[in-house]
């Protein structure tokens, strides 16, 4: 396996500057389940738990990671695209609500029951002492994010179907559908008694995370992989509670009110 398989929610397309700027707007504009309400009025974060599903999430993966951003193997001609990690990940959807389409979709990546310690892609680029660090969290109750993935291409339905011209959308369709699959993420985590995070990420985006209170800490040095990436990991009940007191408006888009805590 090469250095391809590590996890892409470092490669998510860069939104402009002004994106969590927003944030301080949702604050304010937002309160509680107000932002909760926008989101679900325009999208939703399904499980792809059959085939169907599934193969949605490999296309849009395919359009992402083979056509707009070409990282990996694009010879495929079903469109689809996937690795040996997809045997025990959980996948998720973004679909646009008014345009019954999917815009969006993200993974993460299991531990093996028996054989944690060679379960995510990011232990194969970690050096020793970095491993040996890696290796001190509940590998058993770890997941890692991966595919985090947005289609330039079919995210323009939002447009075409007029919803662009929502006052409550506009202009911050981006961050409600971040918001979304890292509400599945959540969802995802509690249902599978995932605890911990990892990724391997661009500190550009470790930056944009932080000021939306999603914090992850470093695994060792930066690597070199299409760019300089960091590894890293968090703590998912850490992450929430941090959240929940900074950005209660985003706290409850990713926790569904706080539903997925119940």
């Amino acid at each position: 396996m090469t250095l391809h398989s590590i996890s892409e929610f470092s490669r998510i397309e860069r939104p402009a500057k002004s994106i969590f700027d927003t944030g301080a707007m949702f604050d304010s504009g937002f309160r509680d389940n107000t932002l909760l309400e926008c989101f679900n009025c325009h999208f939703e974060a399904l499980p792809a738990n059959n085939l169907e599903r599934i193969r949605a999430a490999q296309r849009i993966r395919y359009q992402v990671y083979c056509i707009e951003h070409p990282h990996e193997n694009s010879d495929n001609p079903d469109g689809l695209e996937m690795d040996e990690f997809d045997a025990h990940a959980a996948q998720s959807l973004l679909v646009h609500r008014a345009a019954n389409a999917t815009l969006g979709t993200v993974r993460l990546i299991l531990p093996l029951a028996n054989d944690a310690e060679l379960s995510f892609p990011v232990q194969r680029v970690l050096d020793g002492d970095s491993l040996a660090a890696f290796r001190q969290l509940p590998l058993h109750s770890t997941g890692e994010v991966s595919r985090f993935s947005i289609s330039r291409e079919f995210r323009r339905v939002i447009h075409s179907c007029g919803s662009g011209t929502d006052a409550a959308l506009a202009g911050n369709s981006a961050v409600l559908m971040r918001l979304g699959l890292i509400q599945a993420l959540v969802r995802m985590s509690m249902e599978r008694g995932i605890t911990h995070w990892c990724a391997a990420m661009e500190p550009t985006l470790l930056r944009m995370l932080s000021a939306m209170a999603i914090r992850f800490r470093p695994i060792g040095p930066l690597i070199e992989y299409h760019g300089l990436r960091q590894p890293c990991y968090c703590v998912v009940a850490d992450v929430l509670e941090d959240v929940k007191r900074e950005r209660p408006a985003f706290w409850s888009v990713l926790t569904d009110g706080g539903a997925l805590l119940d």
